[in-house]
């Protein structure tokens, strides 16, 4: 066995055996900013196999204060957070197998990407994006690990199916989201301990110590020193549409047609476009010329500027329409562009 590993391997839980069963094991990590980003590293310092990691964003400034994995450079090429994340854990360890998924994450998406997984990590910011997690660990039968973190507070908890109540079941429970990142802030310490957390759930699933694994939803506050458990499993519920006697899955109904919507906690509207009517780089590049405006194209977007919001267009057809919250304006503005 690799004597990088060695201290872990002295770990009398890990050992020799659960160090061989990291290496065969493929974790799919849904975002990749405050979580994802430790997370991933924590991971491929440990020795997993293969990871996947889906994100939608590209780095910016405002990233570089808790994203651990992110440079300066990377805020100013506007590099895909997946990219640069694959770039930077390659240099942690080169024999690591990296899947980077540059889109959002849909329902049929994440069945698809999470099909030979054995675990799947919660690092998005979205009770919806949760929900389709959800469905699909269930229908899959693989566990997932909720993290969610905001100003100096975390929350942590493995949902594991046939054990646990599933998420569906908490919301009735769960308090109304009114703050985000982006409108009460957030500081590191309470990103890295939620992470943490999340990282050590994962470590006892793909090691084999599954018995260790937490059983009480963990809620902590780091800037006030406090911290509380829970116990959910009370809140199963046998008509649950996810884990109940008869599960319809309904997160991972496909929807029809161009998705509209608001980003959480930013004034950015997201477009995600019929096949048949995605717009290319190279279209973004023309509607720019047509209106007189300047635009940058990089590799994986170009961005250009349409009555004073700034749009951010992959090669795969999605759309980000900065300073822009309102969906019906983001409609009009993109039958605009298509026409």
């Amino acid at each position: 066995m690799d004597n990088r590993y060695s201290r872990q391997i002295l770990f009398k839980p890990i050992g020799e055996k659960g160090q061989n069963n990291l290496q065969n094991k493929h974790v799919v990590i849904i975002g990749c900013g405050a979580l994802g980003s430790p997370i991933a590293e924590t991971l491929v310092r440990a020795g997993v196999g293969k990871l996947t990691i889906a994100d939608r964003d590209y780095v910016e400034t405002s990233n570089l204060q808790r994203q651990q994995l992110f440079t300066e450079q990377d805020a100013r090429l506007g590099t895909p957070k997946v990219v640069a994340a694959k770039k930077r854990l390659e240099m942690i360890r080169e024999d690591v197998h990296i899947i980077p998924v540059l889109d959002h994450v849909d329902g049929v998406f994440l069945e698809e990407l999470a099909k030979d997984a054995d675990l799947i990590m919660d690092a998005t910011d979205n009770f919806e994006t949760r929900l389709v997690m959800n469905d699909v660990a269930w229908k899959l039968g693989i566990p997932w690990i909720h993290g969610a973190c905001v100003g100096s507070s975390g929350t942590v908890f493995p949902f594991i199916p046939g054990r646990s109540a599933c998420f569906r079941c908490l919301l009735p429970v769960l308090p109304a989201v009114n703050e985000t990142c982006d409108t009460a802030g957030i500081i590191a310490p309470a990103v890295q301990i939620t992470a943490a957390h999340q990282s050590a759930e994962a470590l006892k699933w793909l090691t084999g110590n599954e018995q260790t694994m937490r059983e009480k939803l963990y809620h902590f506050d780091v800037w006030h020193n406090t911290h509380v458990e829970a116990g959910i499993s009370r809140l199963q519920n046998k008509a649950c549409e996810t884990c109940g006697e008869s599960p319809t899955y309904p997160a991972l109904t496909q929807i029809e047609g161009t998705d509209y919507a608001v980003l959480c906690g930013r004034e950015t509207v997201q477009i995600v476009p019929e096949p048949d009517r995605a717009l290319t780089i190279q279209d973004g590049e023309e509607i720019a010329k047509r209106l007189g405006t300047p635009y940058t194209t990089t590799p994986f977007f170009v961005e250009f500027y349409v009555q004073g919001y700034r749009c951010v267009l992959f090669g795969n057809g999605r759309l980000l329409i900065h300073g822009l919250k309102d969906r019906k304006i983001g409609r009009k503005l993109y039958h605009q562009l298509v026409g």
